[in-house]
């Protein structure tokens, strides 16, 4: 799955830096991550870095952009050339 960010997000700027695949950017109000980039870190780290920084934990799966760990790390070798 992908991830997205809540409306509780409090606008700290820490996910955006870590995101590998700059899938996070400002939206109006809060960050938004681009599901077409966002592999959960599948394939840069172990565990999703943006996820791991959110002081407020408001970065659940996104449930309308389901995958699975083989299909995530074909879109990061799509998206790394790897």
């Amino acid at each position: 799955m992908a991830l997205y960010i809540t409306d509780e997000c409090i606008n700290c700027d820490v996910c955006e830096p870590e995101c590998p695949n700059e899938a996070i950017s400002a939206g109006d109000d809060i960050y938004i991550i681009d599901p077409d980039l966002c592999t959960e870190c599948v394939g840069h780290y172990e565990t999703s870095q943006c996820v791991e920084v959110c002081p407020v934990d408001c970065i659940p799966h996104d449930p309308n952009h389901v995958e699975t760990h083989e299909q995530l790390l074909e879109k990061y070798k799509k998206l790394t050339g790897a």
